[in-house]
């Protein structure tokens, strides 16, 4: 089976973690976003993959290559310009003609049945099967109003107030039969919910919804990106030390992963589900509460408190420091005596200085220094990045 994962997005809502990797090169529970996409992708049966690429996209072949390590065989096609989400996949056109296909998002994190979403498209007259989740507020997403027979009769794009007619959302994700190609202008901009959708219904063309169970965002933004990595470490099965492990009088509570050559202080506690890089290193007396990961050569110092928080590679945080809901992104430095309140975004490479205080849904751009003693309610930007 064959499935197309669009990867042309800048991240934009994600910065500043897209501006050294692009979105689905974001780790969650240190490894690649786009990796566990394949990983999933290829268990379901969908083993033949194409990835239209765009921007930063020789980074996410780095991170793929022949897709051999996953269980897929995997061909990239580039945009030269942006062509939407159809048009995207238009210009796969080559590779998908033969046989119905799966379209996915390169930022979804997911475990849905898609076996059970092929087979159910397979056995209708659909050109078009959409993936549907009912949700509380579906004001960001496409919504549609779907019959018994799981007909589509209404679909609308991110509604405004008073356009809600249903709570069941588009998760992006379609199967879709060669036929589409047909109705996709070539080499132009053009996109499934605000075109192509439209168009097909409007000629009276069956399109279908199916209800999907189990876990899906598209990490589109900040919250979307912790409640994916909440999950993914919800979903651990147990604790694996991969390699050598030192640690002395500490406290430890699984379920964890910890990686080679890692070194936790005395009277530290971890309480699971947490993940720690290898080569990372834990002072004493220091507190890592549930639903954190904390990647390779890290430096913790000693009375830290790290809650719920998501750190990236080669960060150093100072002694005596707290971190709630926070991401760290690489090769930063956090001072002593800093507190980084719930939803901070740090980019990489930033130094915060002692006694510092970022307060809650603070983004703080790259290479940038925060002097000591600073309280910071605003987000700084650096221009160098736009």
């Amino acid at each position: 089976m064959k499935a197309c994962i669009m990867c042309g997005g800048k991240g934009t809502r994600l910065r500043p973690l897209t501006f050294d990797r692009p979105k689905p090169n974001i780790p969650i529970i240190n490894k690649a976003s786009v990796v566990h996409l394949v990983e999933h992708l290829a268990k379901e049966g969908f083993t033949e993959i194409i990835i239209t690429l765009g921007y930063m996209g020789d980074k996410i072949r780095e991170e793929l290559g022949d897709g051999s390590m996953f269980g897929a065989h995997v061909e990239y096609v580039y945009e030269e310009k942006k062509l939407g989400t159809a048009g995207g996949v238009k210009n796969a056109e080559k590779y998908l003609c033969d046989e119905p296909f799966l379209v996915v998002g390169g930022d979804h994190v997911m475990d849905l049945e898609l076996r059970t979403m092929y087979r159910f498209h397979e056995s209708n007259d659909a050109i078009i099967t959409i993936g549907l989740l009912s949700i509380d507020d579906p004001r960001e997403f496409g919504i549609a109003d779907m019959n018994v027979n799981n007909r589509i009769n209404r679909f609308l794009e991110k509604p405004g107030p008073g356009e809600i007619f249903s709570n069941l959302a588009s998760t992006g994700i379609y199967m879709c039969d060669p036929e589409i190609f047909k109705w996709i202008p070539e080499n132009q901009p053009y996109d499934f919910a605000k075109d192509l959708f439209p168009s097909l219904m409007a000629e009276d063309r069956r399109i279908n919804g199916l209800l999907v169970r189990g876990h899906w965002t598209d990490v589109g933004n900040p919250a979307a990106y912790r409640q994916a990595q909440r999950w993914m470490l919800e979903s651990m099965p147990g604790t694996t030390i991969e390699g050598h492990f030192n640690t002395k009088d500490s406290r430890i509570n699984g379920p964890l992963k910890i990686g080679n050559n890692v070194v936790i202080g005395s009277n530290t506690a971890v309480v699971g589900p947490v993940v720690l890089g290898e080569n990372t290193t834990i002072g004493d007396n220091v507190l890592i509460g549930p639903y954190t990961t904390i990647g390779s050569n890290c430096v913790i110092k000693d009375g830290c408190r790290i809650l719920s928080s998501y750190i990236f590679n080669d960060v150093t945080i100072g002694s005596n420091c707290n971190t709630s809901g926070t991401v760290i992104d690489n090769a930063t430095v956090v001072g002593q005596n800093c507190s980084l309140e719930n939803g901070t975004v740090i980019g990489p490479r930033v130094h915060i200085g002692n006694n510092s205080t970022i307060h809650s849904n603070v983004k703080i751009w790259p290479d940038l220094t925060i002097k000591s003693g600073s309280i910071i309610q605003e987000n700084i930007l650096n221009p160098d990045y736009g």
